[in-house]
């Protein structure tokens, strides 16, 4: 059993920060910031991807009723198509910082990259969801915002099997926008299928 940190600096308000989607054909890119009690203990938390579905939606719950204070974001495909999908995850993370309650005065941000947030310091840490619990924490409420988002849309479009894939480039995925191209909820500028096969949206 492996314990995540409870923070990096005990005297600094620390919010957690993790997206979820970059890599997705479809749907939005969401992101959460968390900031946790620094006495707040868990020896289920950790990286989203590391947990099954079941677990991250018991996590849920806890974490939203344990956190001091925290916030979901969604930057949507069509924004992704205009500002690229590293600024769009900045952008979510951002928006998501700005629904926090309280303001932190550190972020601790899963990945190597970030556009710094006005007056706040913050810091990368690579696979920090797999060794912070408020980025732990962060990744499990944006993971669970996205997919049960996918979910929804998928209701209409089951032809892209996204209550599966949540959008993610699976073959399933790829062989439902070959045979009905693609639709609304699909980020244009991405290769959604092989450089020799036509993807093809409906017209306006």
């Amino acid at each position: 059993m492996y314990i995540l940190l409870p923070f990096k600096d005990r005297n600094a308000i620390e919010a957690g920060c993790d997206e979820a989607g970059r890599g997705c054909l479809a749907g939005p890119v969401v992101a959460a910031a968390v900031i946790l009690p620094k006495d707040f203990e868990s020896d289920v938390l950790n990286d989203s991807k590391k947990l099954s579905e079941v677990k991250r939606n018991k996590l849920r719950p806890i974490i939203e009723k344990e956190a001091l204070a925290y916030g979901v974001a969604f930057v949507w495909q069509d924004e992704i198509d205009k500002i690229n999908i590293l600024n769009a995850s900045f952008a979510a993370m951002h928006r998501a910082v700005d629904q926090l309650g309280i303001i932190p005065e550190s972020l601790l941000i899963d990945g190597n990259r970030f556009n710094p947030y006005p007056n706040i310091s913050h810091e990368c840490i690579i696979k920090g969801d797999g060794k912070y619990l408020s980025i732990a924490a962060a990744s499990i409420l944006a993971k669970t915002y996205r997919d049960e988002y996918m979910n929804k849309i998928h209701e209409e479009f089951s032809m892209y099997d996204w209550n599966n894939n949540k959008g993610y480039p699976t073959k399933k995925h790829r062989e439902g926008i070959q045979k009905y191209g693609g639709c609304e909820h699909h980020r244009k500028t991405f290769t959604l299928l092989a450089p020799n096969q036509r993807s093809l949206f409906p017209e306006n």
